[in-house]
């Protein structure tokens, strides 16, 4: 009897140490900079991976490519900035106030005894830092090698069209896309560089790819719907809140909480710090402050509100429009160098969310949701942890995301259709839904499928308020110096939401 409780004992201790070890496995194995929403990394987006890019079918030649992408990696803004400063004085008055009532501190991580923003002394922020120039000139040069035969000809602003909003940090995104483009194609320096124009449009009047801050409707639309989004982040931060402060024997707030996922972002982001911020969570936390992050994207800038995304729809017809141009010049036999082969562009994660909404790309569900879509309806919100979701901000739009779509011409084609579009989704070929599920669609089927529907709206009318008059659409290229120079003397007066 005595040995057969022995044996029941050591089995039970077996079993106590298989789960124990399974369960320390997966929190090793966890990572976070994977979790971060749209502050992650491009690199640990991809988990590593260079591409899995795989060639078009045999006999079609690419012979034009169109490319929306965020900026790379940047630092945080001067409203983070004070956020983080103010996190550090926050931080110390916890602190005291547990010493002072008595507390001991020996639950407390070491590392937030005496920290200091990294961030303390700056002035600006929101700049694209080192690594973020290195994401974007290493996609320049991957691009160049995906598409040689398309960049094989000399550098001409008409040939190769660059543009960026007129932020910093997407202009700077161009610039260094641009150098690993054209790099050893010039004769400037050691590594031969060449110049290149980027051209930007005035922020008051940048329908293409700020349209997001040109739309009056959109604007109050994310007014009275951001209280609703902190509303429904409020359970999730609750818990976590009480689920800290018995951990570390700190009272902390809601607010704490929320800054210090702030600042794990920030750390392992940027710094490539992971046990200090994020230490605090538990992987399960970290996903559902990742999953309150996705929400709030996809109800602000996402599938949550159909006017998300048909206000993009100017940049999906200058899409279209070039690619009918790129037919033209081939059917016309135009000589190489006299016809756009690539239009580049750089913006924000405002800009390529609802893009790719567009196209009907990470949606949760079957072929009925893409006609939800189609009929522009809202759709539910992604599922919280611990059920899986597509939607998620470190896929669909981190640092430097982007969307390819080359224009195929594919004259051996059995079929009537000659021309065919591939969306690359951060350069993978992608699946989409209104082209049954096919990341290879006739160029007829993408515009009759995924772009008509959208193109009943005119944005002026869908972007003006109620009672007030339509605004006359800009001049395209033309800046107007006097509204240019008003917007300079009072942008810093003007409130700024956090862009991403």
């Amino acid at each position: 009897m005595a040995a057969r409780k022995k044996i029941f004992m050591a089995i039970l201790l077996l079993i106590f140490l298989f789960l124990f070890s399974n369960s320390r496995a997966g929190e090793l194995s966890f990572g976070v900079k994977q979790h971060l929403s749209t502050v992650t990394r491009y690199g640990a987006a991809k988990g590593g991976r260079n591409s899995n890019y795989v060639p078009a079918p045999d006999g079609c030649v690419p012979i034009h490519l169109n490319l929306v992408a965020r900026h790379g990696t940047r630092a945080p803004t001067k409203k983070r900035i004070r956020e983080l400063n103010n996190l550090e004085n926050q931080l110390e008055t916890l602190l005291k106030s547990a010493v002072g009532n008595g507390l001991s501190l020996h639950k407390v991580p070491s590392w937030m005894k005496g920290w200091k923003s990294p961030w303390r002394e700056k002035v600006n922020g929101g700049e694209l830092i080192p690594e973020g120039e290195k994401e974007l000139y290493d996609l320049g040069i991957r691009t160049r090698k995906l598409f040689s035969d398309l960049f094989s000809d000399d550098y001409h602003p008409n040939v190769y069209t660059i543009r960026a909003t007129q932020i910093p940090r997407a202009s700077a995104s161009a610039v260094a896309f641009g150098m690993g483009l054209f790099s050893g194609r010039g004769s400037l320096g050691s590594d031969r560089h060449r110049a290149f124009s980027v051209v930007s449009e005035s922020r008051a009047s940048d329908t293409m790819l700020r349209f997001f801050d040109c739309c009056r409707r959109y604007e109050d639309y994310r007014k009275n719907q951001e209280p609703e989004v902190d509303k429904l982040k409020e359970p999730v931060l609750d818990d976590i809140t009480k689920s800290l402060s018995e951990r570390y024997g700190l009272n902390f707030t809601q607010q704490h909480i929320s800054s210090l996922w702030f600042l794990c972002k920030q750390e392992a982001s940027l710094l490539d710090i992971t046990d200090q911020a994020c230490g605090l969570f538990s992987p399960s936390e970290v996903a559902l402050l990742e999953w309150t992050d996705d929400m709030e994207v996809f109800i602000l800038k996402g599938y949550g509100n159909s006017l998300n995304y048909k206000m993009g729809v100017p940049l999906l017809e200058d899409i279209v429009q070039s690619m009918e141009n790129a037919i033209t010049a081939k059917e016309e036999n135009q000589a190489p160098g006299s016809y756009e082969k690539a239009r580049l562009r750089f913006a924000h994660a405002e800009t390529i969310l609802p893009f790719t909404c567009l196209l009907g790309l990470f949606l949760e569900g079957e072929g009925h949701v893409f006609k939800r879509i189609q009929k522009e309806q809202s759709l539910q919100l992604p599922p919280r942890p611990p059920a899986t979701r597509i939607w998620k901000g470190s896929a669909v739009a981190p640092f430097a995301g982007n969307n390819m779509l080359v224009l195929y011409s594919c004259p051996a084609n059995s079929s009537a259709d000659e021309y065919f579009v591939r969306v690359l989704h951060n350069e993978e070929p992608i699946a989409m839904p209104g082209c049954d599920g096919s990341d290879f669609c006739s160029f007829q089927m993408f515009k009759d499928k995924i772009v008509a529907p959208h193109l009943e709206h005119d944005f002026n009318t869908l972007c003006t308020l109620n009672g007030e008059e339509p605004m006359p659409p800009p001049e395209p290229s033309k800046l107007s110096l006097f509204r240019w120079l008003f917007w300079l003397r009072n942008d810093d007066k003007q409130p700024r939401k956090d862009e991403l």
